[in-house]
């Protein structure tokens, strides 16, 4: 397993680094065994009016999803501690939903990393738009696709419906339920 730990705005010793190794990657690994990567990352934010302004955002990458949780605190140290329990929780959910979909569907094993990001380009390519992200996309059933969804904490997620073959969106509606987009040509 790849471990790696960032950090911006901010210098890290060795007592955080071997508290965030002791906390995260240690519980993780416990709870979750098939860990390809997992990477922290810590920034200062230099705001005074910001109260909470150490920031730790961390992502584990798995065989078949990407889960990523962050916090802040007022050190770096608590800011480690909530990471960590929202972690846990994602992780679990993530392990007992794959526990769950094998005793479903018999040895179904994933293969591949869903949402692998392969280029993170910041170049501004004209005013409107100052990011792209290229990933692989996996065929999931849209089920699948919401579980990875709410893992990386995001309102929606592009995915290959396996039922149909057809890239597709599913997304948070402001009611709390999902939806789903499958566009079609004419």
């Amino acid at each position: 397993m790849e471990f790696i730990i960032k950090s911006k705005n901010i210098e890290l010793d060795e007592k955080i680094r071997n508290y965030a190794e002791r906390k995260i990657k240690d519980k993780i690994v416990k709870i979750l065994d098939k860990v390809i990567k997992l990477e922290i990352k810590f920034t200062y934010e230099k705001n005074p009016r910001i109260n909470l302004n150490n920031l730790v955002e961390v992502t584990v990458f798995t065989a078949g999803a990407v889960i990523r949780a962050t916090d802040s605190g007022t050190d770096a140290f608590e800011a480690v501690d909530k990471v960590n329990s929202k972690l846990e929780r994602q992780v679990k959910k993530y392990r007992d939903k794959l526990i769950d979909r094998g005793r479903k569907s018999g040895s179904q094993s994933d293969t591949g990393l869903m949402g692998e990001e392969l280029e993170v380009v910041e170049d501004e390519i004209d005013e409107s738009i100052v990011k792209t992200k290229t990933f692989i996309l996996k065929p999931v059933l849209p089920e699948e696709a919401i579980l990875q969804m709410e893992l990386l904490g995001h309102d929606f997620f592009v995915f290959i419906n396996s039922e149909t073959g057809r890239t597709a969106v599913v997304y948070l509606r402001k009611d709390k339920k999902y939806g789903l987009i499958e566009p079609t040509l004419q």
